[in-house]
């Protein structure tokens, strides 16, 4: 492990430093490099433009950030090693920090946790939310600076599924997320950790069958080329974390780090406002373009999806899993 972190991060900074300088970043003291997985087309990449935009003229061309969209900084791991390693700053995750031994961050898209978007809000926005987001930045080095709502993951196949038993032999994308392994086996599919960059590819070749994510990245990925039917599963609703690198962040002086604090305001409620308006667009575009959206029989999913959580989770997440379920 240390030497592919080590290769790694001499891979980012020959990415990053390649790409040269633009005068602002010649006139700018600070740098930022905010990288993720979206297109320029996804409210994120916007989110991300917007905050880009506020900490220029807040900061008064003192600090300027750089986005990085379509992960070119790398896939997600690989830019949280970039984080890391101090050679990018900034990017969008979520349940994949598990795997850097966060436990508690799989509860921003577990199963069946969260039942609507105000829900959601009570949870992020709250105490819950803090605890999620001060476990991220006591083990990890990781400071959430803001959080993004994701719209509910839908599964997309190229056979209508109504019930878990229509999974049977299907090979579904997943996350490299252990829960949803197990959540996906539970429901009776073929789950199969893959990289979204890389789902496009394998579906059109038939490597997979099917894959799950909001409307957004179904649409922006492109996929209703090559997936026939949107299976209205909804079986997570979640949010995403914009991270900064903790070392970074404290390096910065005081009146700096105000600034990316205020910035991410702004960024997070800018994302609110457009992912409001963007989902019943998606939703309407992916009709247009002959999906046909499946109604499915979400208590059989949900049963099976809760059990898989609860013997998948340890203690301290059962308990965290139940606070969000019980929180109105």
């Amino acid at each position: 492990m240390p030497h592919l972190r080590f290769f790694g991060i001499c891979f980012f900074s020959l990415l990053i430093f390649s790409c040269g300088k633009d005068p602002a970043q010649e006139k700018a003291e600070y740098v930022l490099r905010f990288g993720h997985l979206a297109n320029e087309q996804n409210i994120w990449h916007k989110a991300a433009l917007k905050f880009a935009e506020e900490v220029q003229r807040r900061s008064q061309g003192r600090m300027i950030v750089k986005v990085y969209p379509n992960e070119q900084l790398g896939k997600e791991m690989d830019m949280i090693t970039g984080i890391l390693g101090e050679v990018m700053d900034i990017m969008v995750t979520a349940e994949s920090l598990e795997n850097w031994s966060l436990p508690y961050a799989i509860l921003c898209a577990t199963p069946y946790a969260i039942r609507d978007s105000e829900h959601l809000h009570k949870v992020a926005g709250g105490e819950i939310g803090q605890e999620i987001a001060q476990h991220i930045i006591d083990v990890a080095g990781l400071r959430p600076i803001a959080y993004f709502e994701r719209g509910a993951r839908n599964l997309t196949t190229n056979v209508p599924v109504r019930h878990p038993d229509d999974l049977k032999g299907l090979i579904i994308r997943v996350p490299n997320v252990s829960l949803y392994v197990s959540t996906w086996s539970a429901l009776g599919a073929k789950p199969t950790p893959m990289a979204f960059s890389e789902v496009f590819t394998a579906l059109q070749q038939y490597t997979i069958h099917g894959q799950e994510n909001p409307f957004a990245l179904i649409r922006n990925a492109g996929l209703y080329e090559v997936q026939k039917y949107v299976n209205l599963t909804e079986h997570v609703k979640g949010w995403a974390y914009v991270v900064m690198g903790n070392k970074q962040f404290e390096k910065l002086p005081a009146d700096m780090q105000e600034v990316i604090i205020a910035s991410a305001q702004v960024m997070q409620e800018y994302e609110h406002q457009l992912f409001l308006e963007q989902e019943e667009l998606d939703a309407q575009y992916l009709k247009d373009k002959g999906m046909e959206f499946i109604q499915v029989d979400k208590g059989a999913f949900e049963k099976l999806a809760r059990k898989a959580v609860q013997e998948s989770f340890t203690k301290g997440q059962i308990e965290l899993y139940e606070r969000i379920q019980e929180l109105r």
